[in-house]
């Protein structure tokens, strides 16, 4: 379909494609199977600008301030047709400055915006081992003691873990205050009392690093807390807002990937001397798969532009995209892995790998189940006005 993309988010799109094809997927299987961290693929698409992408111009990024969700979702999509991976390597890089982004006062967006935007990544740390889906029950604290925050607590399933050079952190200031006494932290990697813990041994999206961050004692100077005390609950929900168009642009890609794959091999396996793409069962198969990814496609980047125009409610539409486009991904790989027959069972082919990486787009960033939940509270809510 024709989404009416402009020349440059055209040129961004092929050569997110050409990187993939020449980068991303001749490297997809030794990265998945030995859990390696794709630097120098990473190292190829801060050389190709991509990082700038989402930062602002005046901070050494290419595009107008609060844009670049699309050009973003381009990317993402692209990279994730290889390796959901190496996707959500970048795209996480852009999780963990979008708070800066949206929150940072000028002194830190000059201080860390060009970093990134230079191709240093970022993080975003909020999930704890009780705090999943119920970020209310973060146990990490910060304490304040003079010119600095004094962190202490443990972070996992953290993307980008102890690859990454700056981590926004949300840590409890206030916990008689429940949701409305947590604050957000910009941490650097290398400050006193921040280390790194266990590196998880994932099912699929093996080539990005997911691993704890633990504070001990750690010293944060106080000009390094994100808006003001109490905000650390707004931040994450209008920075997942932001971020979930990535995620179901990861999980769009993905699904892309997965079927290419599959239309591939059915057109040229053969079983009663012919095709087996002639059959109409397979046909029927084809038609909804690539029918679900367009209409996924359509939903992704009509949210983005959405951001793009700067709305400042997109949280029902966001969460429809992230949940819509991963349900997409998940049913689309299991039927190409159905598709290969015993094949798609086998590492010789890509499909397995495209199913394992598509599950975790139901799962983080918000469960597809809590996606729901904020959908039909919007509903209701708009239903009374």
């Amino acid at each position: 379909m024709d989404y009416l993309l402009t020349e440059f988010q055209q040129e961004i799109r092929d050569l997110a494609w050409e990187i993939t094809q020449n980068k991303v997927i001749p490297a997809a299987r030794e990265l998945d199977e030995n859990s390696e961290f794709p630097h120098e693929i990473m190292k190829v698409l801060a050389q190709s600008d991509f990082f700038r992408l989402f930062v602002p111009e005046e901070y050494g990024g290419m595009v107008e301030n609060g844009k670049g969700m699309l050009e973003l979702c381009l990317v993402t999509e692209q990279l994730a047709r290889g390796c959901g991976g190496v996707a959500v390597t970048y795209a996480a890089t852009a999780l963990g400055i979008f708070p800066v982004i949206l929150y940072g006062n000028e002194e830190q967006k000059k201080k860390y915006l060009p970093r990134v935007a230079d191709g240093a990544l970022a993080g975003f740390a909020v999930t704890e081992p009780a705090a999943g889906s119920d970020i209310s029950a973060i146990q990490t604290t910060a304490r304040k003691e003079g010119n600095y925050y004094v962190l202490n607590g443990t972070k996992h399933f953290i993307t980008n873990g102890g690859e990454a050079d700056v981590y926004v952190v949300i840590a409890m200031t206030n916990k008689a205050k429940g949701p409305r006494g947590a604050s957000a932290f910009i941490v650097e990697k290398g400050m006193p009392g921040f280390e790194f813990g266990k590196k998880e041994d994932k099912m699929g999206i093996r080539a990005s690093v997911t691993r704890e961050l633990i504070f001990n004692e750690c010293k944060v100077p106080k000009e390094n807390l994100l808006g003001r005390e109490g905000m650390g609950f707004i931040i994450t929900l209008k920075t997942f807002d932001m971020s979930r168009p990535g995620v179901a642009a990861q999980a769009l890609g993905i699904a892309q990937g997965a079927f290419d794959v599959a239309l591939d091999y059915v057109r040229k396996r053969e079983q009663f001397g012919r095709p087996i793409s002639s059959f109409q069962g397979i046909q029927w198969m084809l038609a909804d798969m690539a029918t679900k990814i367009e209409a996924a496609r359509a939903l992704v980047y009509s949210v983005a532009r959405m951001a793009d125009a700067g709305r400042s409610d997109i949280a029902k539409e966001s969460a429809m995209a992230k949940m819509f486009a991963s349900d997409v991904a998940m049913e689309v790989t299991t039927d190409a892995v159905q598709l290969l027959g015993g094949y798609g069972y086998m590492k010789e082919y890509p499909v397995e790998k495209f199913m394992r990486d598509a599950k975790i787009t139901q799962i983080y960033e918000g469960t597809n189940q809590i996606q729901r939940n904020v959908i039909a509270q919007h509903l209701i809510k708009e239903a009374l006005k």
